[in-house]
């Protein structure tokens, strides 16, 4: 991590060694750990995205470590390092979706002082981050070639400084939409653990990923045209591509944290299983509602979460399935702890 070129290397400098070995390792355990929590808590469709990532996170760096050994250009490792940026730097986007998924649980539980509907959440910032994906993604492939030409290289990184840019003013959003619920709730007295833990948790994580942001977007800011074989042209690039300590403190690190950081607080311990679930004006009485029949094949659910919920909606009014005889809600309980019946999803 000296920072000295070296000509010929697909990363700019020999790669450590020892560095993605621990990441592989740390990401599949927690990998493991959001499979488990997830099948416990029955929230894949709330928080799935969290093992998909923790996945390519795990592969990201296993090739990271094949590349290690193997970083000299030629076409059989440039393949290999190209696959271990994407797989590593197209996560970060989707672990934000997941944030908005989670917000608009939250929002669900509490529906009278959302300042969005709570339908409406993902499906706004979801097809935003639809738009930072492909761009992250499209730029990232383009960026990652060392050997492709000036202009490709420049096109790669005008789209990865765009996905980061959008990403940032969501960001943005998303911390005075939190903020005015949060507000609200305070102000009407509402202080549950089923509000607070996953509000708290999330500004945390969002916090690790707008730290993330900063450091890509000053990393492509700055002279980044590599020509592998030149090593005063590669002396002049911006320090944080030449020192690979950049990488690993806050791209590896901050991706690790913030992936244990939901292994700790899973939303699924806190959030009630049934999104028909609301906290009453009270603050104090659950009440749940009529529940919706989802009828659409596992084809067409997948689809919808593959498309960021922009499509494969279901189409006209959604079956009804009464959770009560008398009538729309039901009164549950004085509020407590999430119990069993009511906790996950």
């Amino acid at each position: 991590m000296s920072g000295e070129p070296v000509p010929g290397s697909l990363f700019i400098y020999a790669p450590n060694k020892e560095a993605p070995i621990f990441f592989a390792v740390a990401f599949g355990i927690s990998t493991v750990g959001h499979i488990w929590q997830c099948l416990i808590y029955k929230s894949f469709k709330l928080v799935g995205l969290h093992p998909v990532c923790g996945a390519m996170f795990t592969l990201g760096y296993v090739l990271r470590e094949i590349g290690a050994y193997n970083y000299i250009y030629s076409r059989q490792n440039l393949i290999i390092f190209i696959l271990s940026q994407v797989f590593i730097y197209v996560c970060p986007p989707l672990l934000e979706l997941a944030n908005y998924h989670v917000l608009g649980r939250v929002f669900y539980y509490v529906p009278h002082l959302a300042p969005l509907p709570p339908g409406r959440v993902l499906r706004v910032f979801g097809g935003l981050m639809a738009i930072v994906e492909l761009l992250n993604a499209l730029g990232v492939a383009l960026a990652a070639n060392p050997s492709s030409s000036q202009a490709t290289q420049t096109l790669g990184k005008d789209l990865t400084i765009s996905a980061i840019a959008i990403q940032l003013v969501i960001i943005m959003a998303f911390a005075v939409m939190a903020g005015i619920f949060q507000w609200r709730c305070r102000r009407t007295g509402v202080r549950t653990t089923t509000v607070t833990t996953p509000l708290h948790t999330l500004y945390a994580s969002m916090g690790l990923i707008f730290i993330r942001c900063i450091y890509r977007l000053v990393e492509h800011t700055g002279n980044t045209t590599v020509k592998l074989k030149d090593v005063e042209a590669l002396k002049t690039l911006s320090p944080i591509l030449r020192y690979e300590w950049f990488f690993y403190v806050f791209e590896a690190t901050l991706m690790l944290i913030n992936s244990v950081l939901w292994n700790l607080w899973h939303p699924g311990r806190y959030l009630r299983r049934s999104r028909n679930v609301h906290l009453a004006p009270d603050g104090r009485t659950e009440v749940v509602g009529e529940e919706e029949v989802d009828n659409r094949s596992w084809v067409y659910k997948v689809l919808n979460v593959l498309t960021f919920g922009i499509f494969f909606r279901q189409s006209g009014t959604p079956k009804i399935r009464k959770r009560s005889g008398s009538g729309v809600f039901e009164e549950l309980t004085e509020f407590g702890p999430a119990t069993s019946a009511t906790r996950g999803h």
